[in-house]
């Protein structure tokens, strides 16, 4: 799959994101795009190093919308650090009445999505996970995991999603919460990660973006464990043991913890990709590994479905993700972080049983088009 904009390079690399950039052209819409998604996560370090959100005092009074808690869902090309330069200079305001790629590009927001908070059990969550992971090693290319079929190079992997994200938006002087309308989202990704496509409400206008392109240094982008393409995820180890190492080594320094960390990628990859089977049941068995990781007796996806889930509590944010699966089948239904803990946000408006994010994966296919819907997406 392609970069995702949360994640700027891989641990270990010393390119400065920051260094200035030659202008480069883009398609209509790219420019909005990565502007809003780099600077909503510049706010979400700075309010997690303590720094607070000023940087929205330069901008217009009217409507200025704060992202502070966007998940990793959105994956886009490394051809996005090529405007990092330019945006860490301003461009902090969402244009409510539409964004730079025409009508239909924003969404609309309510109030904010709620939930009871399960109740967390460590014992028997290893048990459970190799559970999970027998059912994963055994899901076949149909059910929506690669299984044994080898993606062509000329298809495109396709991931369809109802999501959702609560943020906090300001009008004028006053900030209240709100949650984004349940959408759909489609991705395409060709298996080496050089082509794809995104149509999303609020992210793109009606006819998507590419997520095509190169690097600030005008290279091809080399595909990396947070930043993966098919090709590269068929290429990672399926040893539980190894496995994990890699994670906790390519994300070393990333992320409030390494625990936390190395579970949120995993999250990442079981959520956002379409991982081959064996390397699905690697993942769950490495993630058993993981130090505090609990299962929750109910949670529900941004489709409505009731399940059983795997979660770890981010005890700095007091937040906790969980991977929420059928209780019947095991398979993976989808994703949501929850409040459960304290406050967070700006002026504590995160409050326990808030619901920060929410993803369900409705279809996972391989396809031979871009912009083409399975017939199994409905």
């Amino acid at each position: 799959m392609n970069a995702d904009l949360s994640r700027s390079h891989p641990a270990g690399r010393g390119d400065d994101p920051l260094l200035p950039l030659a202008e480069r052209e883009l398609p209509a819409g790219r420019h909005q795009f990565h502007k809003e998604r780099l600077m909503a996560q510049i706010r979400q370090d700075l309010r997690a190093d303590g720094a607070g959100d000023r940087s929205t005092a330069a901008a217009p009074a009217a409507v200025v919308a704060r992202r502070p808690f966007l998940r990793r869902a959105v994956l886009v090309p490394a051809a996005a650090f090529v405007l990092a330069g330019a945006l860490a200079a301003g461009f902090l305001v969402h244009v409510e009445g539409g964004g730079a790629d025409g009508p239909g590009s924003t969404i609309a927001t309510g109030p904010a999505m709620t939930t009871a908070i399960g109740a967390a059990n460590a014992q028997g969550t290893p048990q459970l996970l190799d559970r999970i992971s027998l059912a994963a090693a055994s899901t076949s290319a149909s059910a929506g995991a690669a299984g044994g079929t080898r993606v062509r190079p000329d298809q495109f992997v396709y991931v369809g999603s109802r999501t959702a994200t609560t943020y906090v938006k300001t009008v004028g002087e006053k900030s209240t919460l709100v949650s984004e309308e349940l959408h759909m989202r489609h991705q395409w990704n060709s298996p080496d990660g050089l082509k794809g496509w995104l149509i999303e409400p609020g992210n793109t206008g009606p006819g998507g973006i590419t997520l095509e392109g190169k690097n600030e240094k005008g290279e091809t982008p080399t595909p990396y464990l947070n930043a993966p393409s098919y090709d590269y995820l068929a290429g990672l180890p399926t040893d539980p043991g190894v496995l994990l190492h890699k994670i906790y080594e390519e994300t070393r320094g990333m992320g409030r913890t390494p625990d936390q960390e190395a579970f949120t990628t995993i999250g990442d990859l079981l959520r956002a990709s379409l991982p081959p089977a064996e390397l699905t049941a690697a993942l769950y068995k490495a993630a058993a590994r993981i130090p505090g990781v609990v299962t929750v007796d109910d949670a529900v996806d941004a489709a409505g479905r009731h399940g059983i889930a795997v979660a770890r509590l981010d005890e700095t944010s007091g937040q906790r993700e969980e991977w929420i699966f059928d209780r019947g089948t095991l398979a993976y239904l989808g994703e949501r972080t929850v409040q459960v803990q304290g406050v967070s946000g700006e002026e504590g408006l995160i409050k326990p049983g808030t619901v920060v994010s929410t993803t369900a994966v409705m279809t996972r296919a391989v396809v031979d088009r871009i912009k083409e819907i399975p017939a199994s997406a409905g």
